[in-house]
């Protein structure tokens, strides 16, 4: 079982005092740790005068502020799913997203100086000092460049990373006990999970490691109409600060102002979809962490909305084998071939291989079926997600660590969705999109495309072939592969051989010790002569038989 640290510990109590302190004793006490001692919420003095309390949406949002970036992370993906929550709990952890108490200005000053070695006055025309957002890792300052230019100052929080690492370490010891004692969350492989999430949040601590991204990202759709991405202007990136281009938009959120300048909703919910396939299947790199305060909308054309995006910070790549699989899959759904989908999971490995393929194709129509023909907002994909887990635990499947961010990513655009335009048919928008990704990847465009990337290697190898073919035949002829193959049986059969005399030792051995173990305790040492004597060297011969069985 994990042991905590002391630090650990006493970190554990202070997210109990916390959510104790913000009126949320309720919680604290329906944990099976504390369970046993819910009659103390009785003899807190804080609980013995009926006063006014803040809304408890707002309890939850202030809450999960104080205990930090790890927790502010879990707040801003729940304010995504609607369905799961109520609206005032949704719309309070909404500000979780860009509305985080800032740290001081002249302290982001200060870090700004230390990481280019010249004040801000030196850096920069302008820099204002009040934070124009503030989240959970990071904070933004404006700032105009000597060249005239508008930009954002992007500047890390001090000494945010040893208070993730001691948060992630609980969550990996919280992982642990869950994997030990249930077998319900083993199947869901938490460590492996907080394993991923841990790689993602360390990597959003890196602004250098950001910043490529958005470059990576905003050459992905140069010259693009549904998205656009800021400049980065590289002089001035470091590994805790960045600074870009400084956008105008909309944020998303503002349904209202999109509402009343003319804004086509419904285009604009079908691009998000669109741009989410794209970034997933065409270019191999999406942004992962697609909640509203990360989007913004171009209207200069109402009726030709463009995204905008911003926060780098966690982006995700899928391997080829993983993209084919969910592509065919997420067709396959489409068309309702369930036996394809259960056959696709087997294939993967997903569910083990021994996984009767007719059961389990049962099982996903079950599930799957009552979803078809009904526009988003009658889709609850939260139910959906535990109708498949339960499905799934009759199976053993697993959950894909290396898909927790697209799950995640694809949960975004749901609930972004859902805000936009509730009657779109997200099975309508992505269906075309996949089969048109399937047809250039299998179909005869692919093959050429492939032949075309392989012909100048194919060229430059070319004068080699005949030599290599000749040395390859004669190498047979010569029966050369043949003697190979019989000495790779030959030392197979001596590894058998070998092992088998070590198991016939120390079996023998084992054998030596129970017959003196019988002597000893059996036989009476007054009617047998030495019996004491030969049980002893009876044990010791045994001993000596099993260690040099496990040496040898």
């Amino acid at each position: 079982m994990p042991i905590l640290s002391p630090g650990q510990f006493i970190r554990m109590l202070y997210i109990n005092w916390v959510l104790m302190k913000h009126g949320l004793d309720d919680i604290v006490f329906t944990t099976h740790l504390f369970r046993p001692f819910r009659f103390l919420i009785y003899l807190f003095p804080w609980n013995w005068f009926r006063r006014k309390r803040k809304p408890r949406a707002q309890r939850m949002r202030e809450a999960l502020e104080d205990l930090g970036p790890i927790f502010i992370k879990f707040g801003q993906m729940l304010s995504t799913r609607r369905d799961l929550l109520a609206d005032d709990i949704a719309d309070e952890l909404e500000q979780l997203q860009d509305a985080v108490p800032a740290f001081p200005g002249v302290q982001a000053k200060s870090i700004i100086e230390k990481a280019f070695g010249e004040s801000v006055e030196e850096l920069f025309e302008s820099f204002d000092e009040q934070p124009l957002a503030s989240a959970s890792v990071a904070q933004v300052h404006v700032a105009v460049l000597k060249t005239g230019e508008n930009v954002v100052v992007k500047v890390l929080r001090p000494d945010i990373l040893p208070v993730i690492k001691r948060d992630l370490s609980l969550l990996y010891i919280i992982a642990e006990l869950a994997a030990k004692y249930s077998s319900q969350l083993r199947r869901l492989r938490p460590v492996e999970v907080i394993a991923e999430y841990e790689k993602t949040i360390l990597d959003e601590l890196d602004l250098l490691r950001e910043a490529a991204n958005a470059s990576q990202l905003r050459r992905n759709f140069e010259g693009s109409n549904d998205l656009y991405v800021p400049e980065i202007h590289w002089d001035f990136v470091r590994k805790n600060v960045l600074v870009m281009e400084r956008i105008y938009g909309t944020p998303i959120r503002d349904i209202a102002a999109l509402k009343e300048q003319g804004t086509d909703m419904e285009r604009l919910a079908a691009l998000g979809v669109e741009i989410f396939f794209t970034q997933v299947f065409s270019h191999n790199f999406f942004h992962a962490d697609m909640h509203p305060g990360n989007i913004f909308v171009d209207i200069e054309n109402p009726k030709l909305p463009k995204y905008i995006a911003v926060d780098f910070g966690i982006m995700g790549t899928l391997s080829q084998t993983d993209k084919r699989y969910l592509a065919e899959n997420f067709l396959a759904f489409f068309q309702r071939d369930y036996y394809k989908v259960a056959k696709l999971h087997v294939e993967s490995g997903w569910v083990p291989s021994h996984t009767r393929v007719d059961e389990f194709e049962s099982a996903i129509r079950s599930v799957c079926e009552p979803i078809f023909e009904k526009p988003l907002k009658e889709i609850s994909f939260g139910q959906l997600l535990l109708r498949l887990f339960q499905t799934a635990r009759r199976f053993n499947m697993e959950v894909q660590p290396q898909l927790v961010l697209l799950q995640k990513t694809l949960l975004n655009i749901e609930g972004l969705g859902r805000q936009l335009y509730p009657d779109l048919d997200l099975w309508k928008t992505a269906k075309p999109f996949l089969e048109q990704w399937m047809e250039e990847q299998v179909g005869p465009r692919a093959l050429f495309r492939n032949l075309k990337d392989d012909l100048p290697y194919l060229i430059e190898k070319m004068p080699e072939m005949p030599g290599l073919i000749y040395k390859s035949l004669k190498a047979y002829a010569d029966g050369e592969y043949h003697l190979k193959q019989i000495d790779e049986i030959q030392k197979i059969r001596d590894e058998l051989s070998h092992n088998h005399q070590r198991t016939l030792i120390v079996i023998t051995g084992s054998s030596m010790l129970i017959a003196a173990s019988v002597i000893y305790a059996v036989i009476d040492a007054e009617l047998v002569m030495g019996a004491p004597i030969l049980s002893w060297v009876s044990a010791g011969t045994g001993l000596l038989f099993i260690l040099y069985g496990l040496k040898k």
